[in-house]
This record gives C-alpha cells, structure tokens and sequence, in this order.
C-alpha cells in the first residue's frame, strides 16, 4: 500500500510547467468543424494549464490566437521558399510564439481514400452535394459556417506561410502542397540558424533520425505516424518510444497518434515519453459545445490521469517506468523495428 494523497501529474517542458503531461496537438481547419474552433482549443488550453499547438493548416490568424491564448505553440510543414519561411518565422517572433513544431512525416499528398470517397479536399469545391450536407446539417450550417461568414467574411487559410493563403471554399483555386518535397537535413540547418527558441520536429519513428536531430540541434521530437493517416501499416508510437527515448540524449521526447484515455497517456510516460499531445478528441469536443466542450474533455483527461495515478500508488509521473508495464509489452516495444 502506498499513500497517494498528493498526487501531482504537472510535467515541465522547454521552460515551462504545465498542469498535466498531455497536450492538444495541431489539426487543420478546426475552425470549420466548430465556430472560431482554434480560437476555442487554444483558449480552453491555456485555461487549463496545457500547451496547444497551432497548425499552419489553421483558419484563423496565428496572430489572434496568440493574443487571446498567449503560449500557444506553431507547427509548420515549411513554405517552398526559404524568403517565405523567414517570413513566417518573423510573423511567429513578432506573435511571441516560443515552440515551433516542424511536421516532417508529409512530404506527399499521401492517399487517403475515405477524403477520396466522401469528395473532400480543400478548398471546399462549390456543388451541389456541398449544398446539400449544408441543407441536412442546419445546426453547423447555421451556427459554424454562416455565423463565420456573417462576422467574419470568407475563411482562408491564414498561417501557411508569410501571407494568407488560398479561401476555404473557391472553384478554381488548389492548394500546392508540393513545396514540402524538399524537406531535408539540410533544410533544417536552415530553420535551426533562423529559429533560436525551442524547436520540436513532429513525425519520427526511426531511432536513427532521433540521432541525427539531436546532432543537428533540435530541442524535442514529437513521436507520431500522424493518427495513422498517412502510410497503412505504419509503426505505433507506443512499439518504438522506447528505443526512440534512448537514442533521443538531452532532447525531449513526447508522443501523439491514437491517445485517448489517461491510461494511454500513462503508457507512453512509462516507456520514455515526457509529454502526449491528443487530437481528434478535442476537435470533436469544440465542434459538439465549443470552449465549454474543450474545456469538459481536458477535465475528463485529467481526471482518468489522477485517478489511475492513485490506482497504480505513484504521487509524480517521475515514477513511471517500464517495470510498470507486463513485460511482454515492455519486451515488444524494445524489440519493434
């Protein structure tokens, strides 16, 4: 028996200490799915004590979330031109970003047949089946889509790169996401020279490139196979983290993809992660009741946490470890390739 009466699930990163060890991870155009969604999440987040990362894929000005939820943090895919990174980066300054979170695992377009069979891509195409799934769906037609359109005219896509990008919705416009085949080692020379905070690179799954960002100077790496929608049959975070963690030195190690429950996030932490980020959930959450839904959700997550902390008799994340784990899976996760 253990006396777990002062449990304290706060985990520091780059500086900073938040109240739980999980983070809302950046997802693209939330501000679709629910009314000024990033506005929403990143607000809620910082309310509660846990970082937020914007995607570059966002709706909403990176400036405006920044004001209303300063710490919030930026991930990137890289615009083509090194002329238009420098400006992205100076717009980040100008904002007080402090961690930039570059994406590496979407050089491609990969192929995503459920988008393929449901007809989505942006920027949304005007037809009659859009028409439609706005007709049948009156209560986000009404309140996310024209209440954005009433207050705040057409959505772009704001934070791509130095300037705003391509609208939401355009008949004749597509988005070029070939600039991010060059992303490269090389490249990352580049960011590292113009970023001097903290920069995390999100999408490794290979020990081997956890050497090499370490050589080249990154401060964390984010293990992920981006929710498992970019290559079927790609490794899980969970069957590489360990050995990712030992390879990773002084870097900071944190997970993303597939997280759900407080025993999710507590698994990762036993196997060398220091931090998880969860998606969809809070996306899901925004779009059902907007700050109120975030902020319920991050409660929820925070409450499995404490509770399974006193179930397993630890007061501080520090004693997690992977003797806590059955050792068959202990044994899995060191032997994945």
């Amino acid at each position: 028996m253990v006396n777990v009466a002062k449990r304290d699930q706060s985990a520091s990163l780059f500086g900073r200490t938040y109240q739980s060890p999980f983070g809302i991870a950046p997802m693209g155009i939330c501000a679709l799915t629910a009314y000024r969604g990033d506005l929403m999440l990143s607000r809620a987040a910082a309310d509660a004590g846990i970082p937020m990362v914007l995607s570059s894929s966002s709706l909403i000005r990176l400036e405006d979330v920044a004001e209303q939820a300063p710490g919030t943090w930026f991930q990137s895919y890289l615009p083509r031109g090194e002329q238009e990174a420098a400006g992205l980066f100076q717009r980040l300054r100008d904002s007080r970003y402090e961690v930039l979170v570059i994406t590496v695992d979407s050089a491609v377009v990969p192929n995503r047949e459920n988008n393929l069979r449901n007809g989505f891509k942006t920027p949304l195409r005007p037809n009659l089946s859009l028409l439609y799934q706005g007709v049948t769906h009156p209560r986000w037609a009404c309140g996310t889509f024209l209440r954005t359109l009433l207050r705040h005219g057409m959505p772009y896509f704001e934070n791509a790169s130095d300037k705003r990008g391509a609208p939401l919705i355009a008949r004749d416009v597509t988005r070029d996401f070939s600039g991010r085949e060059h992303l490269d080692w090389d490249t990352l020379k580049f960011v590292r020279k113009q970023w001097t905070g903290p920069l995390v690179l999100k999408g490794i799954l290979d020990p081997e490139d956890a050497r090499k960002a370490s050589a080249a100077g990154v401060d964390g790496i984010i293990v992920s196979n981006h929710g498992g929608r970019q290559l079927d049959h790609t490794v899980a975070p969970l069957q590489v983290l360990p050995e990712i963690a030992d390879a990773a030195r002084n870097m900071t190690v944190m997970a993303d993809s597939g997280f759900r429950r407080g025993t999710d996030v507590l698994k990762a932490l036993a196997l060398g992660a220091q931090f998880v980020f969860v998606g969809r959930p809070f996306n899901y959450a925004a779009a059902l009741a907007g700050y109120d839904g975030v902020a319920h959700a991050i409660a929820l997550l925070r409450a499995e946490i404490h509770a399974d902390m006193g179930l397993l008799g630890i007061n501080r994340l520090q004693e997690l470890n992977p003797a806590r784990l059955r050792p068959g899976l202990v044994r899995s996760a060191f032997q994945a390739s």
